[in-house]
């Protein structure tokens, strides 16, 4: 089944699709510049992938046939055309042709207002459009950047709407016979689609020197203008340097490898599968810092900045947290080789408290991929009901939270210096300047981040061909005591506690939409507003599966429309990003358990994720009541600094209810997915948090 014939599916047929073993299409990374039909599609007929380190040229003696053009719908202008338009009569001349007869390399060149542009191609035309191209973004001033990317030949979705279900628009990526070339200089999509972030004669926002261009794929490693990689590219600019084995870790199926350099006293590191990549990415990271050189990638794959002060640069901190998360779990696992080290998914928070990334703490490590059955719930707080890992690493996060507050139970002064918090001068806490945490998943949550991106995003991935399907966005449920999800049911939303019981699926929401939630109301929950005022992650990073489109729909602009917030809450735009070697897919059956470890602990904790208790029938360390218990000494000791000012609850319900400004949030979220035609949010029976502590 090709790409279209599956997106043209219905929604009903994807209900679960998102946890079918499919592989990675890895083998795509590997296509060469000349290996891409006409429209810059792939063709099927290579008997292998391009290997590492081949500077694009295909070992295999196969070639694409010729197919014929059929009619389609007008395309737009390439880079050739435009400058033909502007500047009629140009001549192009070869200047050399070099490499094997089976993948040669041209190298023609034009000459523009007196100055001479030259481009590369496996075929005079490919060479002369990249000429082209540069010729033209010498000194065409474009207006925006959606016709700056049509100049150069590419399609930018502008204010698009994810509900709407008008006919899908054509793929305008390319003319016949034209495939997409790497521009020298990088270029991408902003947080909101439509600023460019690179060297395009375009408005850069404030702060985009920190913004680092994410490190394309292992095939990708060749600069388009010179065919060399970034060690040579870097050799030449500074001879005889030395690259230094940093570390090796992961996992056995995902082994991964820190190599460093030092350039002009600063020292750079690059992490991947092997040494070589390893090497490759530290020079590209001396190249992007040093000298502005930024290898080129395709949109779906690049990090989206976040809003407002940007501590890191995106690339580093992904790569950072990626690793500090996994190799906490494998010391927690004794290397991987402890019967709880298997997992699907692993999820971490990771704490930075400066700019400097060597200083961040990871807070807890979580796996997990399964919710309680319904015969479980517990009516005391007792069972966790959602063991999925990036719930429980939440979860793991606000006892935390706890233990910090908790510094301000002593009578001595210095005890409260030592927690991540700070009263307000209104009453409650705040987090220190410049705490940020950062939310690190092995692959993309699943429902709707994850439901339209089962591979790897390929080299000629342009992002979402169809926005516009009604299937886009839509909320999700997970599936009782399984994996996937199916989207909500537009009527009977309402989970009775009886109706449970007597053998009703127990439906829980996806954690795309439990983190697009945490987007609005905070990750502190209704309880720990009371202390504090909302907390935000500052970063989403995924290990695997990351697709710049469907992600950052699924986490923030599905609800960008989200009206009548109360003062201190927002709609968070965190950073997003995947991480420069991704995980290997995880295949067989999940376990049927989850691990918990938050700072502090001394081991793991396992949970059975059927049951939402441990195997002896004892309640987690991180369900409702326990945390409940934490909030209720900590409301009786701080009771005068505290947000919210009312009389001591009598439940954990009540305590929930008087959070006004939480609730006010969460309906006003719930109204934005209502508003969108994206589905009604499935609540829990209401029985589960009428208990106190002492029933």
């Amino acid at each position: 089944m090709d790409v279209d014939e599956e997106e043209n599916m219905s929604s009903s047929s994807t209900d679960v699709k998102e946890n079918r073993n499919l592989d990675n299409v890895s083998c795509k990374d590997g296509m060469g510049v000349g290996d891409q039909l006409p429209n810059g599609s792939g063709h099927g007929s290579r008997k292998r992938p391009l290997e590492e380190g081949n500077n694009g040229h295909a070992h295999s003696k196969f070639r694409a046939k010729k197919r014929k053009k059929t009619p389609g719908p007008v395309l737009p202008k390439n880079a050739l055309m435009q400058l033909n338009e502007i500047k009629p009569g140009l001549q192009y001349k070869l200047l050399s042709q070099t490499g094997p007869v089976h993948a040669p390399v041209f190298v023609m060149t034009v000459e523009v207002n007196g100055q001479m542009f030259e481009g590369m191609g496996p075929t005079k035309k490919k060479a002369k459009l990249n000429a082209a191209e540069k010729a033209l973004r010498s000194f065409v001033q474009f207006p925006n950047a959606s016709e700056a990317h049509l100049a150069m030949g590419r399609t930018l979705t502008v204010n698009t709407d994810f509900t709407s279900d008008q006919a899908d628009f054509p793929d305008m990526l390319f003319n016949g016979f034209e495939t997409p070339a790497a521009p020298e200089e990088s270029f991408y999509l902003g947080s909101n689609g439509t600023n460019s972030l690179g060297e395009y004669p375009l408005p850069t926002p404030p702060g985009s020197n920190l913004v680092q261009a994410p490190l394309p794929s292992p095939s990708a490693f060749s600069s388009p203008s010179t065919g060399k990689n970034p060690v040579m590219i870097l050799n030449e600019l500074r001879p005889g340097l030395k690259y230094d084995f940093v570390s090796e870790s992961g996992e056995s199926h995902a082994k991964n490898f820190v190599m460093s350099v030092t350039v002009d006293s600063q020292t750079f590191e690059g992490s991947g599968r092997n040494k070589k990549l390893a090497k490759a990415r530290a020079a590209q990271a001396a190249l992007s810092a040093l000298f502005n050189m930024q290898l080129d990638q395709t949109p779906s794959r690049q990090p989206i900045p976040r809003e407002g002060l940007q501590l890191h640069l995106p690339q580093v901190l992904a790569d950072a947290v990626s690793r500090l998360v996994v190799d906490k779990f494998s010391e927690l696992t004794d290397n991987f080789t402890s019967p709880h080290a298997r997992r699907k998914v692993l999820a971490g928070v990771v704490m930075t408290t400066g700019t400097d990334v060597k200083e961040a703490q990871v807070i807890c490590v979580s796996t997990g991929t399964k919710c309680i059955n319904g015969e479980y719930m517990s009516d005391r707080g007792l069972a966790l009901n959602d063991c999925h890992a990036e719930i429980i690493a939440r979860r793991s996060l606000i006892r935390y939270l706890y233990t910090q507050l908790e510094f301000f139970l002593s009578n001595i002064k210095e005890d409260h210096h030592k927690s991540i918090f700070v009263p307000c001068d209104k009453g409650g806490y705040r987090l220190k300047d410049n705490v940020q945490f950062h939310l690190y998943i092995s692959t993309s949550p699943c429902g709707d981040a994850r439901i339209f991106s089962p591979h790897e995003a390929g080299v000629e991935d342009q992002g979402d061909r169809h926005p516009n399907r009604k299937a886009r966005g839509q909320l999700r449920t997970k599936i009782e005591s399984g994996e996937g999800t199916i989207p909500v049911r537009s009527s009977n939303t309402i989970q009775t506690w009886d109706g449970v019981l007597q053998g009703e699926r127990l439906l829980t929401m996806s954690c795309s939409d439990k983190i697009a939630r945490w987007n609005v109301v905070g990750i502190q929950g209704s309880l720990m507003s009371y202390f504090t005022e909302p907390i935000y992650f500052s970063s989403i990073i995924l290990g695997s599966l990351y697709h710049a489109d469907h992600l950052s729909r699924a986490m923030y602009q599905r609800i960008a429309d989200i009206e009548d917030l109360p003062q201190q809450f927002t709609l968070n735009r965190p950073l997003l990003s995947g991480i420069s070697n991704a995980e290997a897919r995880q295949p067989g059956k999940a376990p049927n358990f989850s691990v918990n470890w938050t700072v502090g602990d001394q081991a793991l904790e396992v949970i059975n994720a059927t049951t939402g208790k441990d195997d002896m029938g004892r309640p987690s360390r991180l369900c409702k009541h326990a945390l409940y218990s934490r909030w209720v000494r900590l409301h009786s000791k701080l009771s005068s600094i505290l947000r919210i000012k009312v009389p001591k609850p009598s439940s954990y319900h009540e305590a929930k209810q008087a959070a006004m400004e939480y609730h006010s949030a969460k309906k006003a979220l719930i109204k934005a997915f209502h508003k969108a035609g994206l589905g009604a949010w499935v609540k829990k029976p209401i029985e589960q948090d009428q208990f106190t502590l002492s029933s």
